[in-house]
């Protein structure tokens, strides 16, 4: 059956209600198993050798005391997992992170592992491998890497994207330009002119579960892989292809995932278990400590970005332009690249220009989090907003009104633009309450805007209904926000059943067809899509069973309500068939009932949002709290409202954090300084307000319900919008992030002496 993926304006029974979560009694009893729950017979306990050196050329690896202690099973070191990338860059830049080959790039660079008995012996284990290092100099600062006589990381690495190849080798892997029109043009018809520098520095998703797995090679060439993850299908391609795997003969199981948010999009040691594996010849498990897991897995960017912002008197934006410089740990990435598409986009603007710099760094291999590189990007662009409003005398929610893009406009990297959100987001916080409330001394309000792509890709989708009349559906898209209930509704509302009728699961790797990884906002915009196709894939069934049943011909039979009704006077004698009827007699009338999809889920509709923020700083030392904090944001058709709301609020309370307390300290030794939760802070309940959000519908046209992704829009705007609100609480502006009392104080002692 020809899928119509085109949004049709329908009204809802099930879509848009909040029914229970079905993981939700699991989850609070305990009974879910997360990747660490997880045991097999005779498995082995896996732990990690790891650089102390920022930087350090490997000499020699000496692992024979180790393997003769009792209870080890296997030492591995990276001869043990050989270059079968066959020349793909990407691959072997996962292979080398996963176990150091030539060089330690980072402090905590795996460099051997060991597989034992028990965790107390492995432990011993790694102590007895002795590394000979040669230390070399290293860098860790953005800006300071990309200077021309920082210590060269990678000297294979030429810069792309310039006009001629350069002769040296650099830091800087690649540039990155998007951008129409004139921009030197449009800032000389600028009557103000706004020109500031940013930084943030480099923070981690937070995520609360550790990563873990357990890895089973088995003698017949056959491998099966317990892990928590964002996409099983994505880690069962790169495994396979870095342990010479043939990907059929290795099964993936994704687990419950205690946070990922990102930061599970990416294999880390997976390969190194299969590896130790493979070479005992037993199950290993691996469970990264926490301080591994800051150490040694995929954080945010560090940035440093100048922005420069030209309007007129009446407001109207001339020009806007953007140079953004983000780490990517020591491998190449397209994180600038992504904050330049980024930057400028909720924005109509006749002359733009955003140019990226990727900049290698002596600090873990970069990482998604949550719209990646966008609220770097969206703090400096609306922290420059806002000072430019200020200029102008214009209030700075009126200013972004005028110059916010529309329906028809030519987004800053590239595309024209269909039916969006930002224009009634914006809309909506000036109509707020929050905007009219009084503040208090010491207190400031700021607001801001951002945006964020979205994703659909490659999905598949099963809808299996049982002679009882449940429906299964099984997904490939993992479950990191409760999109088993939102494809649940989906499925109840296509079939016209209860939503109590309907269990959803994610299948492994070897029950259902490929899936893209659960990342860029995707996962219920293309599972619902692919789970729309399906039940309507099963409706046609049902209607040609009901169609046996009655001995009518099929075109005959319409579907309404989870219910096959006879069409015409003719049939007034026969009584319309619930799922229930035409599922129990399937045995009789053709076999089991069941719709499949596979489906590329394209189309997928930008998100946008405005948050407001007020802040409390206390002048003496430089403390913040936030008074109070809204989100409204546009999600297309909110499936499930409680979940949308909790993204929503998510995402502002890890845009809180990051903003205010996280970030990565890094010694003069280039070592990792705050790699825990005490050291490393995240926000608790007791510094957060109660988090107000507001939902608006401005439906996808292409999704037959008119959903967009919002898990990651929601973390875009805090930066910037908390920078606005603590700058017009202390009167001076914040340019670094996080805003620290520290930062806090120093900004205002530079301002008293200027």
């Amino acid at each position: 059956m020809n899928f119509d993926p085109r949004y049709s304006g329908r009204n809802f029974s099930s879509v848009g209600t909040r029914p229970i979560r079905p993981d939700g009694v699991d989850k609070v009893t305990g009974r879910a198993r997360y990747g660490a729950d997880f045991n097999m017979a005779g498995q082995l306990v896996g732990r990690i050798l790891r650089s102390p050196h920022a930087h350090a050329v490997i000499k020699k690896i000496d692992t024979s005391k180790a393997e003769k202690l009792a209870g080890v099973k296997a030492v591995i070191t990276a001869k043990d997992l050989p270059d079968l990338t066959d020349g793909d860059a990407a691959m072997y830049d996962i292979l080398d992170n996963s176990m150091a080959r030539k060089k330690a790039l980072y402090d905590g660079h795996a460099v051997a592992a060991v597989a034992a008995i028990d965790a107390r012996t492995a432990r011993q284990a790694l102590k007895l491998i002795e590394v000979d290092y040669e230390v070399l100099p290293h860098v860790t600062d953005v800006d300071e890497a990309a200077q021309h006589h920082a210590p060269l990381i990678n000297d294979q690495i030429f810069t792309e994207g310039l006009e001629e190849k350069p002769a040296k080798p650099s830091n800087v892997t690649k540039r990155t330009q998007f951008g129409h029109g004139d921009v030197h043009k449009g800032f000389a018809q600028a009557d103000f002119i706004v020109e500031r520098s940013f930084k943030t520095e480099q923070t981690h998703q937070g995520y609360i579960e550790p990563h873990a797995c357990v890895a089973s090679v088995n003698a017949d060439g056959t491998a099966d892989l317990w892990v928590c993850t964002q996409g099983h299908f994505v880690y069962r391609q790169h495994c396979a292809q870095l342990l010479g795997l043939e990907a059929s003969k290795l099964r993936v199981t994704s687990s419950e995932i205690g946070g990922g948010f990102g930061g599970k999009t990416h294999v880390w040691a997976e390969p190194v278990a299969l590896a130790l594996s493979r070479k005992a010849g037993r199950p290993v498990k691996l469970v990264m400590t926490r301080d591994e897991v800051f150490r040694a897995s995929g954080p945010t960017s560090a940035t440093s970005i100048d922005v420069k912002i030209g309007a007129k008197k009446d407001g109207t934006i001339t020009a806007a332009e953007a140079t953004l410089r983000y780490s990517c740990g020591p491998y190449a990435g397209s994180w600038a690249e992504i904050g330049a598409m980024t930057a400028f986009a909720c924005y109509k603007l006749e002359n733009v220009k955003t140019v990226g710099y990727e900049v290698l760094v002596n600090r873990p291999k970069t990482a998604a989090y949550r719209a990646p590189s966008a609220p770097m990007a969206a703090f400096a662009v609306e922290s420059s907003i806002d000072e430019l409003a200020r200029e102008l005398g214009m209030d700075a929610v009126d200013f972004r009104i005028k110059n916010a893009a529309q329906e028809g406009t030519r987004a800053s990297y590239g595309p024209v633009y269909g039916p969006i959100g930002i224009g009634p987001t914006l809309e909506a916080v000036k109509k707020h309450p929050h905007m009219k409330a009084p503040l208090k001394a010491n207190q400031g309000r700021g607001m801001a805007c951002g945006f964020w792509f979205n994703f659909g890709g490659q999905t598949c989708t099963d809808l299996n209904i049982g002679m009882d009349g449940s429906v299964s559906l099984a997904v490939g898209t993992v479950d990191v926000g409760g999109s088993r209930a939102s494809l649940s509704l989906v499925a109840a509302e296509e079939l016209g059943i209860d939503y109590s009728q309907v269990k959803a699961i994610v299948a492994d790797t070897s029950s259902l067809g490929y899936n893209d990884m659960t990342d860029g906002s995707r996962g219920t915009f293309s599972s619902s899509m692919a789970t729309i196709s399906a039940a309507r894939n099963a409706i046609k069934i049902l209607r040609d069973r009901a169609a046996q049943m009655w001995d009518i011909p099929v075109d005959d039979v319409t579907w309404e309500k989870g219910h096959a009704i006879a069409k015409g006077e003719k049939y007034g004698n026969l009584s319309p068939l619930s799922l229930k009827d035409i599922a129990a007699k399937s045995g009789t009338t053709g076999g089991p009932i069941a719709g499949h999809s596979e489906l590329v889920a394209d189309g997928a509709g930008v998100s946008f949002a405005t948050h407001i923020c007020d802040i409390e700083v206390d002048p003496e030392t430089g403390a913040t709290r936030v008074i109070r904090y809204t989100v409204v944001q546009d999600a297309g058709k909110a499936v499930h409202p409680t979940y949308v709301e909790g993204q929503y609020q998510g995402g502002a309370a890890q845009g809180i954090g990051w903003a205010l307390n996280e970030e990565y300290i890094y010694g003069k030794d280039g070592r990792l300084q705050n790699a825990g939760f005490l050291d490393y802070r995240i926000p608790v309940c007791s510094d957060l307000p109660m988090i107000d959000t507001q939902i608006l519908e401005i439906p996808n046209p292409n999704h037959p319900y008119g959903v967009r992704g919002v898990g990651e829009t929601s973390i875009v705007p805090p930066l910037a919008a908390i920078a606005n609100a603590v700058s017009n609480a202390v009167g001076v502006r914040m340019t670094h992030i996080p805003m620290s009392p520290p930062r806090i104080l120093a900004a205002l002692d530079a301002e008293r002496e200027g």
